[in-house]
């Protein structure tokens, strides 16, 4: 441990075929590892609406995407077809497996779909993104990189998106921003760059790297000032109950490596309640209140902004259909045929369910809806498996590997809250989609990797640790 804190001290983060050359290693890291490119988006400069692909309207930022995507599926493909052999363990291979079955239900459901050639390529789209996350699995079985620095490059490229979308405000302002009478100005940032999403992954990773000392202070401070600035800039209630439940969860895990963590964890919640008293006696509660519920009256905060009735409405039609509505398009046309929620927003406007795991259920029935719940609880187990075991002799790479697993873990959950009132966790092209598969994609190869180490080191595991028999390869 004592010589990973020195290579950390010397800002050793390197990868395997990449060597870092100052301002530009991202661009060094993103030619040898393209599937990071998706998280660019690309970012699209036009409005939130979008179009309506219902339509068979298409335009060149929509070609744009696909062709994005498209380039990096077509160099994974052409790299597993001509690999001389394909390692996977088995733990992973199951969660790949499950996320294949998904993309042939949404396949499937495109012989329903009010859209059928539409849902169709969207299905596409999305078994894309997985041969893509599959390749760099393969890729990093024999060849691992450094993945705190996999989880830096996802901060920065995060940065240059939040960056982007500040700059979109000199220029056109109503792509990124919306002003609410009540509220004031919300920083969405709209298709340039999701800033409710980018900004609490920039918190998070910096958060996670300064309490554990995984690059110089100061940088880790910067970061997490942009993302807490704009995660506030953005006033949504749901990234920030997301965020908080995720640093909740890093500060108590912090709290238990030593006594002086917990005794300053001790402190700090004591020091925090103190002040909410203080602010309370003053009548400063009520200005707190007003200000985190944005002016909205009891009856919207209990329907989560009428997102409840939404969720209503697909639950109810799929006990009767239980086989969905059809992927991606078919909860927008047949939510337009339903107009009895008395929604104070055009039914036209709302394109999903506002729920990552209902949009699953809209999309492909209970039988994806399963199988999602399925494929993520076994990531975060195969993930919190290796984050919780101590068995295995604790190299420098098997000290990098767990702080990345448990970065990623808390990325993630940030995900399912945050995905419990938005839907774009789970629809291709939009870089929210591509933020929640990349990290998983660093969990499952971060996971991977510590099994061929334990592999490796010939160590004898007892009944507390993962067998071996879970290293089967395919």
């Amino acid at each position: 441990m004592t010589h990973f804190a020195r290579n950390i001290k010397e800002n050793d983060y390197r990868l395997s075929g990449v060597q870092p050359h100052g301002r530009f290693w991202l661009i060094e890291f993103l030619k040898r590892y393209p599937v990071f490119i998706l998280l660019f988006g690309p970012p699209i400069f036009r409005s939130a609406a979008g179009i309506d692909a219902t339509q068979g309207a298409v335009d060149m930022w929509a070609i744009f995407q696909v062709g994005l995507l498209g380039m990096v599926a077509f160099r994974a493909i052409r790299r597993l077809t001509t690999a001389e052999s394909i390692f996977i363990p088995k733990q992973i291979r199951s969660i790949l497996k499950y996320a294949f079955f998904l993309s042939l239900l949404f396949l499937v459901s495109a012989a329903y779909s009010p859209s059928p050639i539409t849902s169709a390529c969207y299905s596409v789209l999305d078994f894309l993104t997985w041969i893509c996350i599959a390749e760099f699995v393969v890729d990093i079985y024999m060849h691992p990189p450094n993945w705190m620095q996999c989880l830096f490059a996802v901060r920065i490229i995060a940065f240059l998106l939040f960056v982007l979308a500040i700059v979109t405000v000199f220029f056109n302002p109503q792509l990124v921003m919306v002003i609410i009478l009540g509220a004031g100005i919300r920083l969405g940032g709209g298709t340039v760059g999701f800033i409710p999403v980018i900004c609490p992954v920039i918190a998070i990773v910096s958060a996670y790297a300064f309490l554990y000392s995984l690059e110089p202070k100061g940088r880790s401070i910067g970061f997490f000032l942009a993302g807490l600035g704009g995660t506030l800039l953005t006033q949504s209630r749901a990234s920030e109950l997301a965020l908080l439940l995720a640093f909740a969860i890093l500060v108590f895990g912090w709290a238990k490596t030593s006594k002086r963590s917990a005794h300053l964890v001790i402190l700090g919640v004591m020091v925090f309640m103190l002040l909410s008293s203080v602010v309370l006696e003053s009548g400063g509660g009520g200005r707190i209140w007003n200000t985190f519920n944005r002016g909205e009256n009891a009856e919207g905060i209990e329907s989560a902004s009428g997102r409840t009735d939404i969720w209503k409405y697909v639950i109810q039609y799929c006990i009767t259909h239980p086989q969905g509505m059809g992927y991606i398009t078919g909860f927008r046309v047949l939510f337009r045929e339903y107009s009895s929620l008395g929604i104070q927003v055009e039914v036209s406007h709302i394109g999903n369910p506002h729920n990552s795991f209902l949009e699953v259920l809209a999309d492909a029935g209970w039988l994806a809806f399963v199988a999602y719940l399925i494929m993520m609880t076994k990531v975060v187990a195969v993930g919190f498996g290796f984050v919780k075991k101590r068995c295995m002799g604790i190299l420098e790479t098997d000290s990098t590997s767990r702080h990345a697993i448990r970065c990623g873990l808390l990325l993630l959950v940030f995900c399912f809250g945050m995905g419990m009132s938005i839907a774009d966790f789970c629809i291709p092209l939009r870089q929210t989609f591509y933020f929640q598969n990349i990290i998983i994609a660093i969990i499952l190869g971060a996971s991977s990797n510590m099994l061929v180490a334990s592999r490796g080191q010939h160590t004898v595991l007892n009944d507390g640790c993962p067998s071996d028999k879970a290293t089967t390869l395919w």
